[in-house]
């Protein structure tokens, strides 16, 4: 029988300006690409955004069967135990560097190693080239003689994309499904037909429709429907997936796109755990110096990777 669970914030009140000094910061690289930044420059942006070292973490540098990657290893971290770990960023931006702290929290609270993957970026690699890389890492994973009962998949907004329509794929070939998945503000509808782009447009600071529209065609290009299933996971069968943990901000225009999936999956037989984060915002977990919440999801996070991968306490 499938589990579902809505987590709420605890009864604390969220700390309002510092949520406010978090927005401030992302609207302001914002404004900067609205005068035209280039891909490079959007890039460098988001990796400065993000960039921390402030976790302590192992960084080890490899190729994934061609792909980009990196092992990121928290001290005490059991290295046959992975989360493999796709970054956010629109299918535009995003890298190592940029969720380097991220992937090493997520290490240190999930006691796993993280092989993050720097899948290729549109629009010089459109569909399905981030795809392809996602299944070409967890490929390479099961040839370094770990098993799929040993790996789960996590990722953030786009990232959360790939982990799921990773774990889709890998069922419709009959091949072995990770453990376990667990996302972040999951982006899950390229289409963005979603109510919530509607009933939460005046509370999300940053994520609206009409940009959302532009990023996805932007990766699945002119020939591609946005609702096809294999760029858009909520809209395929999904019986036959792995124990999912859902968390997502309650301010997010996104927030229907991991609460439909939730509950889609949850219909479908899968065991589901859903966090809605109340007053938070997109990818809220990249801000865990700033945030409590941040700090509770992840720890969460990491406990659920704990249980599902037989990691001890």
């Amino acid at each position: 029988m499938a589990a579902s669970q809505e987590h709420q914030t605890p009864a604390s009140e969220p700390n309002h300006a510092a949520i406010d000094r978090v927005i401030a910061r992302l609207r302001e690289v914002y404004r900067r690409w609205s005068r035209g930044a280039s891909n490079a420059q959007m890039r460098q942006d988001w990796d400065d955004l993000f960039w921390s070292e402030a976790m302590p973490a192992t960084v080890e540098p490899l190729t994934a069967n061609g792909v980009n990657a990196a092992w990121i290893s928290a001290p005490g971290a059991a290295s046959a135990k992975v989360a493999i770990y796709f970054h956010g960023g629109g299918f535009r931006l995003g890298s190592l560097r940029s969720h380097r702290d991220l992937m090493a929290r997520i290490s240190a609270a999930s006691g796993c190693r993280v092989l993050g993957v720097e899948y290729r970026l549109a629009p010089e690699h459109r569909f399905p080239a981030a795809h392809d890389d996602a299944l070409a890492a967890y490929d390479w994973v099961l040839g370094q003689g770990i098993a799929a009962r040993d790996i789960a998949l996590v990722g953030d907004s786009a990232g959360g994309c790939l982990a799921l329509s990773t774990a889709l794929a890998l069922r419709d070939a009959a091949r072995p499904i990770p453990a376990a998945i667990a996302t972040m503000s999951a982006w899950t509808d390229l289409s963005a037909s979603r109510a919530s782009y509607d009933t939460h447009a005046a509370l999300d600071p940053i994520h609206h429709r009409p940009m959302i529209v532009v990023v996805a065609r932007n990766y699945v290009g002119p020939d591609v429907d946005p609702r096809d299933r294999r760029v858009s996971p909520l809209f395929a069968d999904l019986g036959g997936l792995p124990p999912l943990l859902m968390q997502v901000g309650g301010r997010e225009t996104v927030l229907d796109d991991t609460r439909d999936f939730a509950w889609k999956a949850e219909q479908s037989g899968c065991a589901v755990t859903l966090e809605v984060w109340d007053d938070m915002i997109h990818v809220f977990q990249q801000f865990p110096d700033d945030l409590p919440e941040s700090r509770m999801a992840l720890a969460s996070l990491g406990a659920f990777l704990r249980r599902s991968l037989g990691v001890a306490a």
